[in-house]
């Protein structure tokens, strides 16, 4: 039985091609094609739904922020790939706290795109080398639990609560104004958890928390 996939993107002719692409590879077929989000609710059929969405973000009436969350809550069985143009690391965390299970750019090769898609298919997570130095091991890699255990044991309250408020939709500022200190005890807080737990971007730390259950992904 071949894998069932749903096209989300606003460009006809990008569609097209991936449409193609994804129908030639023997274990798919492309069932559902949508403009936007709401589109896409429209033509779901309960006793017919996709194994899979390729999902844009930028999209009108309902982007792919609103659609992955959408997906997330009434349709969980169905898996998320990302497809941008949006590399930055707001975009990559809003996704990942709607539970895609991959990211990868427009601009990626057909290779690419085929690895990702075949990832997912086998419930793995996938992104390329344009947003994986952005990303850490935490989400396909178990590590050891007793280190795991360590590291939590070693963050303090006010950091739990900054790597709570960083999940959020929110700047270094905006923070700093939530917890009630400033902009450069928030920066102390970010550069200790770099160094506690030996990672180097903003996403690294959203993945960690997520993992560690300090934040709760399905609020």
């Amino acid at each position: 039985m071949k894998t069932k996939v749903a096209l989300v993107d606003d460009h006809e002719l990008l569609r097209s091609g991936l449409a193609g692409i994804i129908n030639s590879l023997g274990d798919f077929e492309v069932m559902l094609e949508a403009g936007h989000g709401q589109e896409f609710i429209q033509k779901l059929e309960e006793d017919n739904l996709p194994d899979i969405v390729i999902l844009d973000i930028t999209m009108p009436i309902m982007d792919g922020y609103e659609t992955a969350a959408w997906i997330r809550k009434e349709q969980p069985t169905i898996k998320i790939l990302v497809l941008s143009m949006l590399s930055n690391d707001m975009a990559i965390i809003r996704m990942l706290r709607n539970g895609v299970k991959g990211y990868i750019i427009k601009d990626s090769k057909p290779h690419v795109f085929r690895e990702a898609i075949e990832s997912i298919q086998k419930n793995e997570f996938y992104v390329n080398e344009l947003v994986r130095d952005k990303l850490i091991n935490y989400v396909s890699n178990e590590e050891d639990e007793g280190k795991q255990t360590a590291l939590l044991l070693n963050i303090s309250e006010p950091e739990a609560q900054f790597l709570q408020l960083l999940c959020a939709d929110k700047t270094y500022k905006q923070i700093a104004d939530d917890m009630c200190v400033s902009v450069r005890t928030i920066d102390n807080h970010r550069d200790n958890l770099f160094k506690k737990l030996e990672i180097k971007t903003r996403v690294g730390l959203v993945l960690f928390a997520i993992k560690q259950g300090i934040v709760n992904i399905h609020e």
